[in-house]
């Protein structure tokens, strides 16, 4: 007999699915996206539904909450348990959901307005908390739902709706604040890729404590400089450069000062190649509880 997952207690799931019948097409939802055709928004939903099923992780064991924004409409877009909160509000939502029913798989998605900016002050605390919660954040490097305002990851100098003489602020560094706040997966993907992308988002969520995934998602509406050929030009995998893990608890000034260098090399390379991505393409950095 196949094996069937039962309903975590207390949902209202009436029919669990069978782990042998889990395809794809068992995170379809009945409402189709409406994002902008071209959105990266398309292949981290993509991806996410591919990593559930690497996984094994039938819908009823997921919980997606969101904030505001374009990509905080993704619950929406997928079979599972989902919650659309209030603007920068996802993590406490999915902080509280978490310590409720630790049997769900909380997984936390919005953009980077909406966790960088006006969220800023929960990423911190959930990451140093350390909850077992994963987050994606879909970063276009601009406000797409309000029509293309800066953001705090907009880059040093570019034009926008609210910096029509360019960006006076440099960009927030997402990977190294992550870091040095205490979160234990730290990764960044490309929405291009969503096949390695899938496997980086697999492993935040298997991964137990903080896991934050950082996805360069480009917006094809309001962001005409960080675009898909941009990133392809520049992007490429840690991975594949043979650089060192590093343990958090057994090295933690180690990892302050390397993330300090991770804001310093991309500073310097902003400044020598002028439209240089601001950090690595898809680095993952974690270490176990």
């Amino acid at each position: 007999m196949a094996a069937v997952a039962e309903p975590t207690p207390g949902t209202a799931v009436s029919e669990p699915i069978h782990l042998a019948e889990l395809t794809l097409d068992s995170y379809e939802s009945l409402v189709s996206p409406d994002w902008c055709p071209g959105c990266g928004d398309f292949g981290v939903l993509k991806a996410l539904k591919m990593a559930l099923l690497q996984l094994r992780i039938p819908p009823h064991q997921v919980l997606v909450v969101s904030g505001i924004g374009c990509s905080s409409n993704l619950p929406g877009f997928i079979r599972a348990y989902g919650l659309h909160s209030l603007h920068g509000r996802a993590l406490p939502v999915a902080t509280g959901a978490h310590l409720a029913n630790e049997k769900l798989h909380v997984i936390a998605v919005g953009g980077d307005g909406d966790g960088y900016g006006i969220g800023m002050g929960h990423f911190i605390h959930t990451m140093r908390r350390n909850l077992d919660l994963t987050y994606i954040v879909m970063d276009n490097e601009v406000y797409g739902l309000t029509t293309g305002q800066a953001s705090a990851t907009t880059m040093l100098g570019m034009n926008t709706k609210t910096t029509p003489r360019g960006n006076a602020e440099p960009p927030v560094n997402p990977l190294a604040l992550a870091v040095v706040s205490g979160a234990t997966y730290v990764a960044r993907a490309f929405s291009g890729e969503p096949a390695h992308m899938a496997a980086t988002i697999a492993g935040g969520i298997a991964h137990r404590g903080f896991a934050l995934i950082d996805v360069f998602s480009p917006c094809v509406t309001y962001n005409k400089l960080n675009t898909y050929p941009w990133f392809k030009e520049r992007v490429y995998k840690l991975e594949d450069e043979a650089r060192p893990t590093w343990g958090w608890r057994s090295n933690a000034r180690t990892n302050s000062a390397t993330a300090s260098r991770w804001a310093s090399f991309t500073r310097s390379r902003r400044r020598s190649t002028r439209r240089a991505t601001r950090c690595f393409s898809a680095a993952h950095w974690s270490t176990n509880r």
